[in-house]
């Protein structure tokens, strides 16, 4: 059985034991600062190129469906300005 991190019942990268250098990530740009995107099994993961910590984010398919869903309403429109 797997531990959940606070609760929210999704696995952290650690615990999902995957190498990440395998995975094929999809790139917004080629530029520094880019997101980075990849899917493995159930999980979306999320990540910026040049994060010198490394870290990821990891979402489920639903959650990600909701950003993408957002994302093309125009929810994040003020973000970019």
């Amino acid at each position: 059985m797997r531990s959940i991190v606070a609760g929210n019942g999704k696995p952290t990268v650690e615990e999902l034991n995957l190498d990440l250098d395998t995975l094929t990530w999809q790139s917004s740009s080629d530029g520094p600062g880019a997101i980075e995107v990849a899917f493995a099994g159930e999980w979306v993961l999320m990540r910026v190129s040049d994060d010198l910590a490394g870290r990821v984010l990891v979402y489920d398919h639903h959650e990600w469906e909701c950003f993408l869903d957002g994302a093309r309403k125009g929810e994040f429109d003020d973000a970019a300005e």
